[in-house]
């Protein structure tokens, strides 16, 4: 099954038309106002995704979709990117490095196989609850007529509380860049000693962060590193199809494996089934899944550029993209923790031998896009920072100091942090739960509020985004908890 959700976001990913163009647009994991990032614009279609494979997408439009109502119908706004262009990109936007540390959220709760039932089963609903946020923006946003998610709130809940998702993205932006850097020190040190090289993970992040990513934080213009955001989607699709080749050929078997690890990175596994998932530690996952489904700032600026926005039209795009992105978690957090069970690193891959090649490239991939990706996240951050504490000078001298500042602070955290899972768990917990089920679904409530017809179907729909908004505040208080009972 793991395998074939790999098979179906590898058909998606790469069937797609042999002509494109690179312009340059906002990133999908931070502000649009902040961080440019690389679109890719198709001058052809792709093949159509196999009936099956829609199939597993209706329950995300179903949760998308939630309840439909007269006022939903027409479309607004003149955007032009094309239904297969907006899916391709949302879903770039979602699968990223973090999906590499979910294996260890199933090993938080359990030890035998039989986790990953519930896990799988906690992906699936988790990614419908999020797929359902993401189109309540975009509904805002046609009700209202937001041009983004601090100006969606503003129209809907009100002008003066405006900067609180602003403040929350920005520092939402802070901890994936934080992760970046624990990746890269991780990722190098395996990298370096791979090629021959011992060294530790401080001087791999040290050496990576001065040589490399502050001469790129530095850069004017990241137009000519927008490509390369393409080599971190082809690189998760590898990764989970390697990780398939080493499960299914048991090549870290607890017996007669053909690779040997450290002891505290071998395979090992216990009682601690699929009734594990009652423990109250299953909240690390449900938090940490919220961290790594998080593209909702970005939400506003998907509706208003779909050519023809209907409602109907754009739940489709959020649907489908949002059950690619659940396949192939699914596909990752099973491959990894039934390769390795209670022993799955924060990083799976460093759970996998220096040795093994097939994963080397793995890392190399991984490492590649994080570097290159790396600018554009912290230009977010950086900027995000600077309205966060009004400074309005932002001339080259200005820049660069508090670009040295703020990168020296992420290095010194990351340095100090080692397990990538819990920073994930802890911002998910906390921001991306805000993020993904409160925000919303007080927007939503504001924007029917100001309605002079609002439905009867919108009204209840209404109570019932309340409840999912409550449900996130349960979700971020008890995960919160549980990650930092971990330290």
């Amino acid at each position: 099954l793991t395998m074939r959700f790999s098979i179906v976001a590898l058909a998606t990913l790469l069937a797609v038309g042999d002509s494109f163009s690179i312009t340059s647009t906002p990133s999908l994991r931070t502000p649009p106002s902040l961080v440019p990032q690389a679109s890719l614009s198709f001058s052809k279609s792709y093949a159509p995704i196999s009936s099956r494979a829609a199939r597993s997408t209706q329950l995300y439009e179903s949760a998308a979709a939630a309840v439909p109502a007269p006022e939903e119908s027409s479309s607004t706004g003149e955007g032009t990117a094309t239904m297969t262009n907006e899916i391709f990109n949302l879903v770039k936007g979602i699968v990223g490095a973090g999906v590499l540390s979910l294996p260890a959220g199933i090993a938080a709760f359990g030890n035998a196989p039989s986790a990953v039932i519930p896990a799988v089963a906690m992906i699936a609903v988790i990614g419908a609850l999020s797929a359902y946020g993401f189109s309540l923006i975009g509904r805002v946003c046609s009700y209202t007529g937001g041009k983004s998610y601090p100006d969606a709130w503003a129209k809907s809940v009100g002008e003066d509380t405006a900067w609180i998702p602003a403040v929350s993205a920005t520092f939402k932006t802070v901890s994936a860049v934080l992760a970046y850097s624990m990746i890269l020190a991780d990722t190098g040190k395996a990298l370096a000693e791979t090629a021959g090289f011992v060294t530790t993970r401080t001087t791999a992040l040290l050496s990576i962060t001065s040589l490399i990513l502050l001469p790129l934080c530095w850069m004017k213009s990241l137009a000519s590193l927008a490509p390369f955001s393409l080599i971190g989607s082809l690189g998760m699709v590898y990764t989970a199809i390697a990780m398939g080749i080493r499960y299914f050929g048991k090549a870290y078997a607890v017996k007669g494996g053909q690779f040997a690890v450290a002891k505290e990175l071998a395979p090992s596994f216990g009682v601690k089934g699929a009734a594990s998932v009652m423990e109250p530690s299953s909240f690390i996952l449900i938090c940490m899944l919220s961290t790594a489904y998080m593209a909702h700032f970005n939400a506003a600026k998907f509706f208003i550029e779909l050519k023809d926005n209907t409602i109907k039209r754009f739940n489709t795009v959020v649907g489908t993209s949002f059950g690619i992105a659940v396949a192939m978690f699914a596909s990752v957090a099973s491959l990894g923790f039934l390769t390795f069970g209670e022993n799955c690193s924060g990083l799976i891959l460093n759970n996998y031998a220096i040795k093994d090649s097939l994963m080397s490239f793995s890392r190399i991939a991984v490492a590649v896009s994080l570097i290159f990706s790396y600018p554009l996240a912290f230009q977010g951050a950086r900027d995000g920072v600077l309205e966060l504490f009004n400074i309005k000078n932002r001339d080259d001298k200005t820049l660069n100091g508090i670009t040295l500042i703020l990168l020296s602070l992420v290095t010194g955290m990351a340095l100090k942090l080692k397990d990538v899972s819990f920073v994930l768990a802890m911002a998910g917990a906390t921001l991306g739960n805000a993020l993904i089920y409160v925000y919303p679904a007080l927007m939503f409530r504001g924007a029917v509020k100001k309605m002079n017809n609002a439905s009867n179907g919108i009204k209840r729909e209404v109570k019932f985004a309340l409840s999912q908004a409550v449900l996130g505040i349960g979700f971020g208080l008890v995960g919160a908890t549980m990650a930092l009972k971990t330290l």
